[in-house]
């Protein structure tokens, strides 16, 4: 998060405290029943824990601020409060039943939401509810008109950008609601993939939907017989691999689905989908602006985009950025060798060089 932001929070904690009310306890306490009864509860941006109690036990509070967790303690004695990052959520794999995010995710800039996001998608069981608050608008920066803690970063967003970028992180919104200059959003955490995505990417690799395994694991092209990974490595677009984070993070190169939705296999997908699919990528292509865009898989592409299409450079950009298809890297296509599969991505790589 921005750390000029957290240092406003951690300097006036009482100020704030004692300046805020909890005006929508209400609405956590009724957050709560739709949590599992044993479900470990978040309150990711707690503050000084107005909502903390109300929603129940157990729970954990979070934030960036110190000196907010001792008054979170104060105002909830059976929570676990501790200082962590909205960007950077120290909870392991499907460990949590339940988020609630007050006004807390504005403080994180556009185009980093997407990656925290898909840590909240990360940190959350198959199924656990969202009742996630920004402010509406189209704002980004520092000087947000009537702040009374001046400083401040936020994020305003429109709705339908808002719950675009939840869907990419995969989660299914159920409501959706603008009241009090405020977007209110509940969901789900759905099972599939979040897009690992972020700013300054060098290429976006987009597969075409994720396989219930891979929605199990947290992990795209996760099949025992997929070589996505090893042909990645081979390539030079990673060094580790199934760790889309690491490669997001180091090496620049994001990771989306045409379609989200996670199935058995492939033939399970409507021609619809594709379309709608291909539609919202091109739009997270324009708004993050990669270096390149690489199809895994031709079937894909041509459902969606050009049924003529052949492996390689396309002829026209997909949402600004040049595009390169090339074949699945399916233990089924047994057609094309490993040997193969690394020279289209390191094709689609040096693509996306924009130095080059």
């Amino acid at each position: 998060m921005d750390e000029q932001t957290v240092q406003i929070y951690q300097d006036h904690a009482s100020e704030w405290s004692r300046r805020r009310a909890g005006r929508h306890r209400a609405d956590a306490a009724g957050f709560v029943e739709s949590t599992a009864a044993d479900a470990v509860r978040i309150d990711l941006g707690c503050g000084p824990g107005h909502y903390t109690a109300d929603l129940g036990a157990p729970v954990v509070a979070i934030d960036a601020a110190w000196a907010m967790l001792p008054l979170a303690r104060a105002a909830a004695p059976s929570a676990l409060c501790i200082q962590a990052d909205l960007e950077a959520l120290p909870f392991r794999f499907a460990s949590l039943g339940g988020a609630w995010a007050r006004h807390s995710y504005l403080h994180v800039a556009p185009q980093r939401l997407p990656q925290a996001l898909a840590q909240l998608h990360h940190a959350l069981a198959v199924g656990a509810p969202i009742a996630l608050s920004m402010k509406l608008g189209d704002y980004e920066g520092n000087a947000l008109p009537g702040d009374d803690f001046p400083g401040r970063f936020f994020a305003l967003w429109p709705p339908e950008r808002l719950t675009e970028v939840l869907r990419g992180a995969g989660f299914d919104e159920t409501e959706c609601e603008v009241s009090d200059s405020s977007i209110h959003v509940r969901g789900s955490r759905a099972r599939t993939l979040p897009d690992f995505v972020g700013p300054d990417m060098r290429i976006l690799v987009c597969g075409l939907n994720p396989s219930l395994r891979a929605a199990d694991v947290g992990v795209g092209f996760a099949g025992p017989s997929n070589r996505f990974w090893p042909c990645a490595i081979d390539a030079g677009l990673t060094t580790v691999a199934r760790d889309p984070w690491h490669a997001l993070c180091h090496h620049g190169m994001g990771m989306t689905d045409l379609v989200k939705r996670a199935t058995v296999g492939a033939a399970e997908l409507g021609a619809n989908e594709y379309r709608e699919g291909a539609q919202r990528v091109e739009r997270l292509v324009r708004w993050l602006d990669p270096g390149a865009v690489c199809f895994v898989g031709l079937a894909g592409y041509r459902a969606a985009v050009d049924k003529r299409a052949r492996p390689g450079v396309q002829p026209q950009r997909f949402g600004g950025a040049p595009a390169y298809v090339m074949p699945s890297t399916s233990g089924l296509n047994a057609r094309a060798s490993r040997a193969e599969l690394a020279d289209h991505l390191r094709a689609a790589w040096v693509l996306g060089d924009r130095k080059s």
